[in-house]
């Protein structure tokens, strides 16, 4: 597989480019870039945009952002429903993705959030969530993998049992045809990443190497 040359987060409902996780990726990624000049090999961009609340507007913006990318030179890597979102990308695109206690199901779990809400990482700002957002998540929504993808070892899923907003026997019925790494902790924001599941990861993307 050709090493990628941009890898493009996806953070979850109501998160930010701030999320534990995605500065944990970037600041490995970082590392791996330094050790790839040492080399004399290019960069791997790094990407991790802030995704608005329209489940449309957010997927047409990411894919202006990748326009020009070989599918196969770009790596995706999502939380929660930037794992649902990675999964719509991966197979419209053709690229690889690993998701991180991805949503299967957004449009039904988050109806009940419909309303004014709160970021995460900024308290002070809102933004509606409406039904026509709960629509468009049912647009984006993959058929069964293990029938609409040519190759389910496209994605590389992790699961943790003891995820307290989603249910990881779903999750992983959901991506059963493909590679997935079932942990009995972490919760659902992977306390462990960084320390457990990170490198594996950037392995599967193809960027876990300096070269």
């Amino acid at each position: 597989m050709p090493t990628p040359t941009h890898l493009l987060y996806l953070h979850g409902f109501r998160s930010s480019p701030h999320s534990t996780k995605a500065r944990q990726t970037q600041a490995r990624l970082h590392a791996i870039n330094a050790r790839r000049a040492a080399a004399g090999r290019p960069a791997v961009h790094w990407l991790c945009p802030q995704l608005p609340p329209s489940p449309r507007q957010a997927m047409d913006e990411v894919l202006r952002s990748v326009e020009g990318v070989e599918p196969a030179r770009l790596a995706l890597a999502g939380s929660s429903l930037g794992g649902f979102y990675a999964t719509y990308l991966a197979h419209r695109l053709g690229c690889r993705a690993a998701l991180l206690n991805p949503a299967v199901n957004p449009a039904r779990d988050l109806r009940a959030q419909i309303g004014v809400l709160t970021a995460w990482h900024d308290p002070g700002t809102s933004f509606a969530f409406t039904a026509e957002h709960v629509h468009e998540l049912r647009d984006l929504e993959v058929g069964d993998l293990s029938l609409v993808v040519p190759d389910p070892w496209r994605y590389l899923a992790v699961i943790a049992r003891d995820d307290e907003v989603l249910d990881w026997r779903e999750m992983a019925a959901r991506y059963a045809g493909a590679q997935c790494r079932i942990v009995d902790h972490g919760g659902h924001a992977l306390v462990n990443y960084a320390t457990e599941h990170l490198d594996a990861v950037l392995d599967f993307l193809g960027v876990g190497a300096p070269a």
